[in-house]
């Protein structure tokens, strides 16, 4: 079919400036969906899953926690370089089917077939090469979907689509823990959540009023691409100071999180089905905690115009509950610390996005800015793994214990998330 020939485009209701007036519905829902499923993908393996695959192709305990490390190390770094590169390609992207529609779409099926190949695996450099093409695709895809927010909600709602945002994060953990609950092979376990991602990140490419690309397409070359990665400080200081709180607390919220199941095992000597337990029971506690928070700290954040104080106050809540998890003294206390950690993090997730597009650097490359700002929230997912192994054996001789010092690691870490936000000007 010839580009003359394509079919109209429905696009969302905007101003003469060219901001939208309006959300539609449907277009909630769908991002919703979409969010889900690929956090439901993205994370089942990042907290339950993958680790119990490497203790099935190691040989030893201490050599699945360095692979694991290594594994989400260098599957963390490609998600880096794919969020915000494909953030910049989906603003530029002129396809008669829109500028985010195809790379949704595209990801979430190279996704499937990454996730196939890490479940049929027999041999770590499969899963590397599985889990490395699963970070590229499914982060690509959240660039392209959170580039449709500014695209097609206006400022004085992003705060409620942020935080229905945030709230599919402990969903798609949920919903992941439950899944590996009653999946009892490996391939099932990678496989059904990346097909579930696919179909609704499919879904909602139906009911995108996608946006076409309008005038002239910038020339894209090195320097265009080495771009996609960087951003001022000095000239945009307040997203600059967005991106470091962001990885801060996304340090101490997400980036320890792997090693639970390893944690529950090690310190309480619980075997890999009563570990997937706790684990479940943990997200079921968190999700709630974070269906209170989560949507409650959004709706009051755009009642009151103000962002900073549910990211301090969130930043400490988590701080606490990593505390509660490093000093637990039974596996259920680990699960009330999980709790306590849901209720910070639900908060912090409700605002985030919409304090993001409130300091933007320029709204005509959101995507690719908000690709940039994901780096933060996926570069924990690098260092921490690949920090966890040298932490935990320093504090395997310690009275704490090495996963104890991990954690109180992570609690350090955010509690500087949680102070710095207040840098951010722009913003109240």
């Amino acid at each position: 079919m010839s580009e003359s020939a394509a079919p109209p485009q429905k696009t969302p209701a905007t101003s003469p400036e060219g901001e939208p007036t309006r959300t539609r519905a449907s277009y909630v829902v769908g991002l919703a969906g979409g969010t889900f499923g690929v956090y439901l993908a993205l994370l089942t393996p990042v907290l339950v899953s993958m680790a119990f695959k490497m203790t099935r192709i190691t040989d030893t305990q201490a050599e699945a926690t360095v692979t694991l490390g290594l594994v989400m190390g260098i599957g963390s770094f490609f998600a880096v370089i794919a969020n915000p590169l494909v953030g910049r390609l989906s603003d530029r992207t002129t396809s008669r089917f829109g500028r985010r529609r195809p790379w949704i779409v595209g990801g979430a099926l190279a996704a499937l077939a990454a996730f196939a190949l890490i479940g049929a695996a027999t041999e770590v450099w499969m899963v590397f090469i599985g889990w490395s093409v699963v970070q590229v695709a499914l982060n690509g895809v959240l660039a392209a979907l959170f580039g449709t927010v500014p695209d097609q909600v206006p400022v004085d709602g992003r705060g409620k689509v942020s935080g229905l945002i945030g709230l599919m994060t402990p969903l798609g953990i949920l919903g992941g823990s439950v899944l590996v609950s009653v999946l009892n092979d490996d391939f099932s376990r990678f496989v059904v959540p990346g097909a579930i991602a696919a179909i609704l990140l499919i879904g909602f490419a139906v009911v995108l009023r996608d946006r076409q690309h309008t005038g002239p397409v910038e020339r894209y070359d090195w320097k265009e691409f080495l771009g996609s990665f960087v951003f001022n400080p000095v000239k945009y200081r307040d997203f600059g100071w967005t991106w470091l709180t962001k990885f801060l607390i996304m340090f101490g919220y997400a980036g320890v999180a792997t090693f639970l199941p390893f944690y529950l095992t090690d310190r309480f000597d619980l075997a890999e089905d009563a570990a997937i337990q706790i684990v479940l029971l943990s997200n079921i506690v968190s999700f709630g905690a974070m269906a209170i928070s989560g949507p409650l700290g959004g709706a009051i954040s755009d009642r009151i115009g103000r962002r900073r104080p549910f990211v301090t106050i969130a930043g400490l809540v988590i701080v606490v509950g990593l505390v509660v998890v490093a000093f637990a003294p039974a596996p259920m206390i680990v699960v009330v610390g999980q709790g306590i950690i849901g209720l910070g993090a639900g908060s912090f997730l409700s605002v985030d996005l919409a304090l993001a597009t409130q300091v933007l650097p320029d709204e005509k490359d959101a995507a690719k800015d908000l690709g940039v700002l994901n780096i933060a929230a996926a570069l924990p997912g690098s260092i921490a793994p690949l920090i966890a192994p040298v932490v935990i054996a320093a504090g395997a001789g310690t009275a704490l214990g090495g996963y104890a010092l991990f954690y109180l690691a992570g609690a350090v870490v955010t509690l500087a998330g949680a102070i710095l936000v207040y840098q951010i000007k722009g913003v109240r």
